[in-house]
């Protein structure tokens, strides 16, 4: 995707051919700035502190974590503490375990009889394999989301077809187009006319902070509302679809996703608006079928509930403490949804409904626990 008319993705490796480079997005939408990743305490950083985040994208972070490792260790007892330590940042999303996963599979077959400038080699490679991955899924998604992005615009005689999301799952989440943000994107290049309800997404703002900046930066028609705004708008007809992203996916269709997602999903279901969630099958747990019950919720700092960061009247970002001093903070970074609630799954195979059967009618080879997360 592009930013002020320059090609971009959120991660890559630098021209020294080792080192990663990331765009911090902490700093955004205030300050674009970059970072260069050298070790795998940089990486582990990186997906603990969310300056990578979407699942996606940890998974890609966690790819050139193992490679940063074992560029400085190359062992099997490294890979082991590599994969160990980065598997620790953030519980929830499941494309961290399948990432690692492919990484370790990747250097098993490469370990026996191999150098370790080989074997280093080899990881750098399936890790560039797994980003170059991510984003043919990603422009599939967008494919299959856009066809229902045209029937809704051809219901509207020329009116913008009006989507709203929550959190962030743009290009920023992903190594390039995003998941739910991927069939607006092709849909407003496409000449659709599209709108975007963007929930700010508390506590952490990434709808406000990420999708407002990316959307903008693209050119796309939308409009900040806070988190509790959008039952309102759908009560009143202001939308037509909502499309979601999600950190993990059940065998059975339940979806876990940014916290707040499950009231959106209510409000959806209450009033008859289609409620989407595009995903790539790496974030399908097959080993799982109860989100509520399985599914582990990070919780995350109170400090992320008590304080918000922007920017003074001088331009200087600024913390300010938002909440009665002395109060706790519960923060779970995550909810679910139950498939109940889903009109449908977008997928880089087509859209299907979110239940046991839909799921393994797109994925045969993985359904039953068989595929890469069992």
């Amino acid at each position: 995707m592009k930013i002020d008319g320059k090609s971009w993705r959120p991660i890559w490796v630098e021209p020294d051919g080792w080192a990663v480079g990331i765009i911090d997005q902490t700093r955004l939408p205030h300050a674009f700035e970059t970072l260069r990743i050298e070790d795998l305490d940089g990486a582990a950083r990186a997906i603990l502190d969310m300056q990578v985040r979407g699942a996606p994208l940890i998974g890609a972070m966690a790819a050139y974590g193992v490679c940063l490792a074992l560029r400085a260790n190359p062992s099997t007892a490294s890979l082991d503490a590599a994969c160990a330590r980065l598997l620790a940042t953030r519980p929830t999303a499941v494309n961290l375990r399948w990432a690692l996963a492919q990484m370790r599979e990747a250097i098993s077959r490469q370990a026996a009889g191999t150098g370790a400038e080989e074997l280093v080699r080899a990881a750098y490679a399936r890790a560039g394999e797994i980003c170059a991955a991510d984003v043919a899924v990603c422009r599939a998604i967008g494919t299959h989301g856009l066809a229902l992005i045209r029937e809704v615009a051809a219901r509207k005689d020329g009116a913008p077809v009006q989507i709203l999301t929550h959190c962030n799952a743009g290009w920023l989440a992903t190594v390039d187009w995003g998941t739910a943000l991927a069939p607006i994107y092709m849909a407003h290049d496409a000449g659709i006319a599209v709108h975007v309800w963007v929930d700010e997404t508390r506590p952490r703002n990434q709808g406000a902070a990420l999708t407002a900046w990316e959307l903008g930066k693209h050119g796309v028609p939308h409009t900040v509302i806070v988190d509790n705004a959008g039952g309102h708008l759908m009560q009143r007809g202001a939308v037509d679809l909502c499309i979601v992203g999600t950190d993990r996916t059940t065998a059975s269709g339940d979806v876990c996703n940014k916290i707040g997602t499950y009231l959106k999903a209510l409000a959806a279901h209450d009033n008859g608006v289609p409620f989407y969630v595009a995903l790539p099958s790496t974030t399908i747990d097959w080993t799982i079928s109860d989100g509520l019950a399985d599914i582990p919720i990070e919780e995350r700092s109170g400090d992320e509930v008590t304080t918000l960061t922007g920017r003074d009247p001088s331009g200087a970002l600024t913390a300010v403490m938002i909440a009665a001093p002395g109060s706790k903070a519960a923060n779970p970074a995550f909810d679910v949804t139950p498939a109940r609630l889903v009109t449908g799954l977008i997928t880089e195979r087509g859209v299907c409904p979110a239940t046991a059967s839909g799921l393994a009618g797109l994925f045969p080879e993985l359904a039953g626990g068989r595929g890469a997360h069992g």
